[in-house]
């Protein structure tokens, strides 16, 4: 399946959206009284033609702004509607939590391939997506970078002077996270350097570049003092960087198709893969890497025109004339919306408010059972809303990630709900998968859980 496809997709229609507050037309727009007798028809005409031209180009030159400039947006009164939290009977506690991350760990490591990385061509359906080229050394890359980053943002917490997690006491052998945090950062710096395009037609290289950015961040921090080690990682980072900038399309943004087939993709964008490169270079920037402006101004821009009035995002760019459709509404956006949120927020705020974030966690959890319905089915967008598997734990990740973004009052609203999804989800051989992908959909679904569960884990004295 190269895209979604609009065949397969029942009941979606179009819908009228008023002009954004502020956007008046002053001589445009009058009452059939002011209009002079036989020109209504005409001016209505015109009126209609003008705002159809004017509105979006409004709205995209807001989204082409700086990124760097936080802007005051117009009030967005759909975006903060529609959000409630279910009544939450139970959610595990601190011990339960921390041995379901290291069941996790111990199987990220049981599951390393001998060369240091995650994943594998293996362990096809018979209907497997599809992978032409170089496909599967994006899938490792990505999957390796994911379940690296798990081990070590583990380790890091087990070394950290405040409540250090007792790996020990997780059921960690700590000497066998080193040895694969060890393993896996050699083939990262080895192999990250020759990932490139897929083929001529796929991009799934993207994902590589991008959770490859985020891993080396991780690297960095997880042992700083190392010079020449250093020097090696920046300079892969600024190399990453450099691919992602040459796999942006012409309208800004990331896809991870291209039927045209050029040298720059001509593809439009889906605003989830723009979002996880938008957090992939803030990453890099955060350790001081310079970004491109030009690229993160066009992204920002084009994950804005897939925005629509309550903060739901379109599948694709491509499908922005059917903002109705199921996927694109806001159960069909639930995997999305927090990634896209969270990456606007972080490249200069555009319209995303601490108010928005929270509306948007509350009809996560409260609907966390439309990704769940798409969960483990082997035909992509075959679930309700045309939901794929892979979104779950994709989304589970950013919704974390979002919860980090509320002040620390908040957050503890929201963990218990993310634990309880994750811990009741665990596999008993200790991995999590929403997907059948080939033989990585254990690996990077267990990294995404670990990474999550490790942001819910509850204070000590607060059992």
């Amino acid at each position: 399946m190269k895209r979604l496809s609009t065949s397969r997709l029942k009941n979606g229609h179009g819908a009228t959206v008023s002009p954004p507050d502020g956007l008046n037309f002053p001589g445009l727009i009058r009452t059939a009284g002011t209009i002079p007798a036989g020109m209504s028809l005409l001016m209505s005409v015109l009126s209609s033609v003008l705002l159809s031209v004017l509105i979006p180009g409004a709205l995209f030159a807001e989204g082409v702004n700086s990124a760097s400039e936080k802007q005051t947006p117009p009030p967005f009164p759909l975006a903060v509607e529609g959000g409630v939290l279910p009544v939450l009977d139970a959610s595990p506690g601190r011990e339960e939590i921390l041995r379901s991350i290291g069941r996790g760990v111990n199987f990220l490591i049981e599951r390393q391939n001998k060369n240091g990385s995650w994943g594998s061509a293996h362990r096809s359906k018979g209907l497997d997506l599809y992978a032409p080229g170089s496909s599967h050394a994006a899938f490792r890359a990505g999957t390796s970078s994911l379940a690296l980053s798990a081990l070590i943002e583990v380790r890091a917490a087990s070394l950290r002077d405040d409540e250090p997690l007792d790996l020990v006491g997780m059921g960690i052998e700590p000497g066998k996270i080193d040895n694969a945090i060890e393993r896996g950062e050699w083939w990262l710096l080895e192999m990250l350097p020759d990932l490139r395009r897929s083929s001529v037609d796929c991009l799934y290289n993207v994902w590589g570049h991008a959770y490859g950015i985020e891993c080396l961040g991780r690297m960095l921090e997880h042992r700083p003092g190392d010079g020449e080690r250093t020097a090696r990682i920046r300079d892969l980072i600024v190399r990453q960087v450099e691919m992602l900038r040459k796999c942006e399309t012409i309208y800004g943004g990331w896809f991870y198709y291209d039927d045209g087939g050029f040298a720059r993709p001509a593809e439009t964008t889906a605003c989830f893969v723009s979002a996880t490169g938008l957090l992939a270079l803030k990453k890099a920037e955060d350790h001081g890497i310079e970004i491109p402006r030009k690229m993160v101004d066009t992204t920002v821009a084009s994950i804005i025109r897939q925005r629509n009035p309550d903060f739901s995002y379109l599948y694709g760019e491509y499908l922005k004339s059917q903002p109705r459709m199921p996927i694109n509404r806001p159960a069909g956006s639930l995997g999305r919306s927090q990634a896209c949120n969270l990456a606007l927020r972080k490249w200069g705020g555009h319209g995303v408010t601490e108010e928005i974030m929270e509306n948007w966690l509350k009809r996560f959890f409260g609907r966390n059972g439309w990704l769940d319905i798409g969960r483990k089915r082997p035909i992509p967008h075959e679930s309700w809303f045309s939901i794929a598997g892979y979104f779950f734990y994709y989304g589970q990740y950013h919704a974390a990630l979002c919860i980090e973004e509320l002040p620390e009052s908040k957050r503890n609203i929201y963990r218990p709900y993310l634990a309880e999804t994750l811990v009741r989800l665990q596999e008993q051989d200790g991995s999590w998968w929403d997907f059948p992908l080939y033989d990585y959909h254990q690996q990077y679904g267990t990294a995404f859980a670990v990474l999550s569960l490790l942001k819910t884990i509850p204070r000590p004295q607060s059992e």
